[in-house]
């Protein structure tokens, strides 16, 4: 990284870090938590800060594509709030970093100028009851008469359906047998007719609803083809291409956030406790967990931002991506539940963000492609190298 690429790094971050003091205080994200609402009016207020143009090129009034800048957003909003952090992934990444690689003009044209203005989100519609991470078995069918293709099925975890714009839809398009062959991508209107969405209460990433898509003969025109009608069963590589290896480096990045918010919160913490007649923090037990927490945190940083710079290249980093992901949210909920455990009893109660914290933490391994998958993943790369 240049000097003049690191100081408009510091720049950013220092920017985004006076927009949450001011637009996100604790007390509010602590009732966003609360009611599990997206909080609309701050995201706009973001948006006027220019960084949803972090994926979209210059053309379509974007900034230009910088993956690093836009993971050092993701950091820096998780720190406060995933209510913030998850919709402006749902926004700079999956709707402008997906049109960008993967639509066509016409798409491009639509859709990438109001992704940069804040009045664009999309919802992955990708798993299923029964598929998750074997995406090449997803049963939601799209059948094409015409110049018309109908779906039929249900997708399951589509976060942000509720508040989103389109759902960025994996359909089946042709034989199961052939798998990889007959995916076809589709962006399907949230508030369509035949759409049903259905909210799935979940422990923690709060503020961006989680919830079920079903959809009985929704019908939408070839144009809803993501690509074009070339793209009809063209499915897979658009998925497996450079989109799933930067939404690894976004779950990385929000799991640094949470992190660092949980420390921050319990070196405060033990800084002010006192037992005993002294501050807990006098206690080498726990300067020993703090410093092992900043050491987890800082190896996780360097992991992730050394992958963000191979995907800003275009280099291949699948590799890299899955281990990022794989070391900054398992260090997110060890983390998490360390600095819990120095709160003690006030780290299990709601008045104390470290609780929020744990809960979010705990869902981070498991998103965007699980520990297990990343493993595996990890080997097979290995393998190669």
């Amino acid at each position: 990284m240049s000097a003049t690429e690191g100081e408009y790094l510091h720049d950013l971050r220092e920017t985004l870090r006076r927009f949450v003091d001011k637009e996100m205080p604790r007390d509010v994200v602590a009732q966003w938590d609360r009611e599990n609402r997206f909080p609309r009016e701050v995201f706009r207020k973001l948006a006027d800060l220019g960084v949803l143009g972090l994926t979209v090129p210059e053309e379509h009034g974007g900034l230009g594509r910088d993956i690093v800048a836009t993971m050092a957003v993701i950091e820096e909003l998780s720190k406060r709030s995933l209510a913030v952090a998850i919709p402006y992934i749902n926004a700079a990444c999956y709707a402008g970093m997906n049109i960008v690689e993967c639509g066509t003009p016409e798409q491009k044209a639509s859709i990438l100028p109001r992704v940069v203005s804040g009045d664009m989100i999309f919802a992955y519609g990708w798993t299923e009851p029964d598929v998750g991470a074997d995406l090449a078995s997803v049963r939601t069918r799209a059948q094409r008469v015409g110049g018309t293709i109908t779906v039929n099925g249900a997708k399951r975890f589509c976060t942000g359906a509720e508040e989103s714009d389109y759902l960025y839809t994996l359909v089946r398009t042709g034989p199961e047998s052939e798998r990889h062959r007959n995916l076809t991508l589709l962006l399907i209107p949230s508030r369509h007719p035949g759409v049903r969405i259905e909210r799935i209460h979940a422990l923690g990433l709060h503020g961006f609803s989680t919830t079920d898509v079903t959809f009985d003969n929704v019908e939408v025109g070839l144009d809803a083809i993501v690509g074009g009608e070339q793209a009809w069963n063209g499915a897979w590589p658009m998925i497996v291409g450079p989109g799933l290896d930067v939404e690894k480096l976004e779950v990385a990045a929000m799991a640094l956030g949470v992190g660092a918010a949980a420390l921050a919160d319990a070196w405060s913490y033990a800084g002010e406790r006192r037992q005993f007649g002294k501050t807990i923090s006098e206690y080498q037990s726990i300067r020993h967990k703090l410093a092992d927490m900043k050491t987890q945190l800082h190896a996780a940083r360097l992991v992730l931002y050394h992958a963000a710079g191979l995907a800003q290249r275009r280099l291949p980093c699948s590799g890299e991506t899955s281990m990022a992901k794989l070391l900054a949210t398992e260090a997110c909920k060890a983390i998490a539940l360390e600095c819990q455990t120095i709160h003690g009893a006030y780290g299990y109660v709601k008045e104390f963000d470290v609780e929020r914290c744990v809960r979010d933490a705990i869902g981070l391994p498991i998103i965007g492609g699980s520990s297990a998958i990343q493993r595996n993943n990890i080997y097979k790369w290995m393998n190669r190298s």
